[in-house]
């Protein structure tokens, strides 16, 4: 079912890098994953008590799945049927693309949590919680039997006054609370009928989006495609599952945000230029991101932004493969050395879920110059790789811009990243729970490194950021090294 990853493919992305089968491979691979969660979800819902989904809420969802399958243009074993019956992989498929898209996998693991005998809750709350997962999944069948162009018409529900319909936009309802809404489809038009209120009628856009004059309609919005002729990159400011809030990998981000007109131009504005920044870095860079970059999750501005980069934060969820978590970034170019550090956490976290690189355990103890805080292994080797990307991109734009203002900044950049991950390797380097192919995986990391000496930086770029590097850790060890054992 997972084709294996060749040697080839390890090595190129041991150098950050990665050519068009590598990182069609990762793509596949995750695909693979997210169509076997999503079947998970599905025989959950099948084998769970019926305190927890009535025989109501399991005739709806295979309700969806029914509606889903139309909409794939296959029609497969019922949902309490065989395990493998699941929608085509066909990449032009409506309901692959939406199952696909990066936040359906957080609403995936979220209901898979919800629905575990052993974790998931029981209370009151939890199964009201869990009613409001599943019924998004209604949502999901309603839009790909839409883009199919299908005609329907089912019941929907709107939670806290809002029914998101992902790629489509949002339903502000009459009713602050929750409320049914009727969608019915006929030859593109949607229409969305509620008590209380006046019809809404919404027109599909080819691709992403939808159009209606209702006020209480909110379009998902989409930049242009990185490079003429690809795909638009959604902007998504509305999908209720964009952010976790009080995960530990998460807790330094800001919360999502809506954006309003003028933030959607900044965004646009830096956007448009990304892709020649990125290229500055290497045509490589260019081609990592319309490989894997498949949407866009709008942060709100952190406290203290000065508008040059400094205080903006930015993220990944291993769940939402091809997600990206920013804030409104102020200009192209570091939004392009954004894009490079959080796809090195995209790619390294899926070649890690189909290799094992190592078996270090979560004990977090582990000095990272860019962290205040002990760093389990698995996070430096995270950490490590990212920066080791940032300064091959910022070594390349020092040495190919064309102007000397810029020149001194990226080379300041590289100097700091690379000393950055010089302290971090050797522990890398010398763990004994890094696997044969991790070892050949981070040993291409060390190349890469020590390639870098053969175009040095300024003397003093290198003489700031050797003092940088130590005075961290000498306060990290100051605070940490007397409570390690």
């Amino acid at each position: 079912m997972f084709q294996p990853v060749p040697d080839r493919a390890l090595l190129e992305l041991g150098r950050t890098e990665g050519g068009p089968d590598t990182l069609a491979l990762l793509v596949r691979d995750q695909d693979t994953r997210r169509l076997l969660m999503l079947r998970a979800v599905l025989d959950a819902v099948e084998g769970a008590d019926a305190t927890v989904c009535s025989v109501g809420v399991r005739r709806r969802v295979r309700e969806d799945w029914g509606l889903l399958e139309e909409a794939d243009g296959v029609r497969t074993t019922p949902l309490a049927g065989t395990a493998d019956a699941m929608p085509s992989t066909n990449p032009l498929s409506p309901a692959r693309a939406l199952l696909l898209s990066p936040l359906a996998g957080p609403w995936a693991r979220r209901c898979l949590r919800a629905l575990d005998p052993v974790s998931g809750g029981c209370t009151e709350q939890g199964i009201r919680d869990l009613r409001h997962d599943l019924s998004h999944f209604s949502a999901l069948a309603a839009v790909a039997a839409a883009r199919a162009g299908i005609s329907f018409t089912v019941r929907l529900t709107a939670w806290d006054g809002v029914l998101t319909l992902p790629s489509l936009g949002a339903l502000h309802t009459a009713e602050t609370g929750d409320a049914e809404v009727e969608a019915v489809h006929r030859q593109g038009h949607l229409t969305l009928r509620q008590r209380g209120a006046g019809d809404v009628t919404v027109h599909l856009e080819t691709g992403f989006g939808a159009w209606s004059s209702a006020p209480a309609w909110s379009p998902a919005h989409a930049l242009p495609g990185l490079l003429p002729g690809s795909a638009p990159m959604p902007l998504d400011d509305l999908d209720p599952y964009r952010t976790v809030r009080g995960g530990p990998r998460y807790e330094d981000l800001s919360g999502p945000v809506t954006l309003d007109d003028a933030e959607r131009k900044r965004w646009l504005q830096a956007w448009s230029g990304t892709a020649a920044a990125l290229r500055l870095g290497g045509e490589h860079r260019v081609a990592e991101a319309v490989a894997l970059l498949r949407c866009l999750v709008p942060l709100a501005t952190p406290p203290g932004a000065d508008g040059h980069g400094s205080g903006s934060c930015s993220g990944t969820r291993r769940e939402a493969f091809g997600a990206l978590l920013s804030s409104t970034p102020p200009t192209s170019a570091v939004f392009a050395a954004t894009l490079v550090h959080e796809l090195q956490h995209t790619k390294l976290s899926a070649l890690s879920e189909a290799v094992t690189l190592h078996r270090a355990g979560p004990s977090e103890r582990y000095f990272a110059p860019w962290r205040p805080d002990p760093r389990p292994y698995d996070g430096l080797l995270q950490g490590a790789y990212s920066h080791l990307a940032l300064a091959d991109f910022f070594q390349r734009c020092a040495l190919d811009t064309p102007h000397p203002a810029h020149r001194e900044p990226a080379w300041a950049q590289h100097a700091r990243y690379r000393e950055q991950v010089g302290a971090a390797l050797p522990a890398l380097v010398g763990s004994p729970d890094l696997t044969a192919r991790g070892r050949r995986f981070v040993d291409q990391m060390v190349a890469v490194y020590e390639r870098m000496a053969e175009h040095p930086p300024p003397r003093g770029h290198v003489a700031r950021a050797r003092a940088y590097v130590e005075a961290t850790r000498a306060l990290w060890t100051q605070r940490h090294a007397p409570a390690r054992p």
